[in-house]
């Protein structure tokens, strides 16, 4: 069976194929650009060339005849260096191989004007036969710097034999690209897994669920999901989790839950920032039963909630209009030891005036003075608010002087 191998380079390829008889042409949208192909008769099974020419077709189905590849010239770096860029290549890491700090230097170093990407890592393939450890060890760097130009060596790493990519490779920049909310390309790179006959297991299709709940696509999240429970694989608490927090993105909140439920029955826990994006849901529409299930789930799941997870139970209930229950949520937590934030202070508060009971409000901002805790923007604002609302304006000053101790 012959293979496909996408090519992401900005040039055409110097492949030819003399004395070899013209099959088929097809024609496959991959990556970033179009590419033409073709399958070469041989006596060993065939296998699929890939020429990276942009506009390769005439209109007819006839391939444009690729252009001479242009030389790099390797740009020394011992010289007109800013100080940025020194400091940079004495931070290269010590154990890097010299071919890989040779390109490093280049890729600090690198002018968009003068210079094309795709040529300087063909001229370094060239001069350096880099193995798969030395691909690795430069996109960790370019990772570790944040560099701009990491999306680009990778994808041309995928068309570069010595790279030897395999599925996880694909995924881990399918990820990527999620996380920077670059959908069209991490579908691209996912159609270029599949022609290259990696088939897409559960760590890939949790990453593209994950993708499509922040992209707001819910219908692509719940198929992609579906297909996930057809490999036949029992899911894992990171598959559940990505479908979790699509439900809750998009606010359907019972099929969360559902979710939840079924992972209980298998004795499998999501973890806490799930959890806490269901809660937070519940919280802002005023669910408080919705917000007390979840929060009750979380403790029986051994998460032991925060002050920020407390905080969003009491705002479920201050936005429910259930002022007693909020301050009783309030009580809870500092009974559990927590130091309440500013965040939370500000809630009960608000739960107080609600209920014009500002005697128990001041008496609370005083047991909270004693225990040091100080009223914080939130928290102080809601209390000039308060005071100028029923008159009290010899008291607006004082408290507009927050934050400071209280009282």
């Amino acid at each position: 069976m012959g293979y496909f191998a996408p090519s992401l380079c900005s040039f055409p390829s110097p492949i030819c194929i003399h004395g070899q008889k013209l099959l088929k042409t097809f024609h496959y949208p991959l990556w970033k650009h179009s590419y033409q192909t073709y399958r070469c008769q041989k006596s060993e099974p065939c296998k699929l060339l890939v020429f990276c020419c942009i506009n390769e077709s005439d209109g007819s189905g006839n391939a444009r005849k690729p252009t001479e590849v242009q030389k790099y010239k390797w740009v020394r770096t011992s010289s007109n260096l800013s100080e940025e860029e020194k400091q940079a290549i004495s931070q290269l890491p010590s154990k890097m191989t010299n071919r890989c700090k040779a390109l490093m230097k280049q890729i600090i170093c690198y002018s968009p004007e003068n210079r094309s990407v795709s040529l300087m890592l063909a001229a370094w393939v060239k001069s350096t036969k880099p193995r798969r450890a030395d691909w690795l060890s430069v996109l960790k760097e370019l990772d570790r710097l944040s560099h701009p130009l990491y999306f680009e060596v990778a994808e041309h790493a995928f068309t570069e034999e010595s790279f030897e990519a395999n599925i996880r490779d694909y995924t881990k920049i399918i990820h990527r690209y999620a996380k920077q909310n670059m959908l069209r390309e991490a579908e691209n790179a996912l159609t270029a897994m599949k022609n290259r006959g990696f088939i897409c297991d559960q760590v890939t299709l949790t990453a593209l669920v994950h993708m499509y709940s922040k992209a707001g696509n819910l219908k692509l999240a719940e198929d992609t999901f579906e297909e996930m429970k057809l490999l036949g694989v029992p899911l894992d608490r990171r598959s559940y989790g990505s479908m979790i927090m699509a439900y809750s993105r998009a606010g359907m909140l019972s099929h969360a839950e559902s979710l939840l439920r079924e992972m209980e029955a298998q004795e499998i826990y999501a973890a806490r920032e799930v959890y806490k994006a269901l809660l937070r849901a519940y919280s802002m529409i005023g669910d408080s039963q919705g917000a007390q299930r979840i929060f009750n789930v979380i403790q029986l799941a051994g998460i032991i909630p925060d002050v920020k997870i407390c905080g969003l139970l009491i705002n479920a209930y201050v936005e429910s209009g259930q002022s007693y229950e909020a301050c009783i949520a309030f009580e809870n937590m500092r009974r559990a030891g927590l130091e309440p934030n500013d965040k939370c202070v500000e809630l009960v508060l608000a739960a107080y005036e609600k209920e014009n009971r500002l005697k128990e409000a001041l008496d609370l901002l005083t047991e909270l003075e004693r225990n040091g805790v100080v009223l914080g923007e939130e928290a102080s604002a809601l209390l000039v608010k308060w005071f100028k609302k029923i008159g009290a304006a010899e008291e607006v000053d004082f408290a507009s002087g927050m934050p400071q101790q209280i009282m």
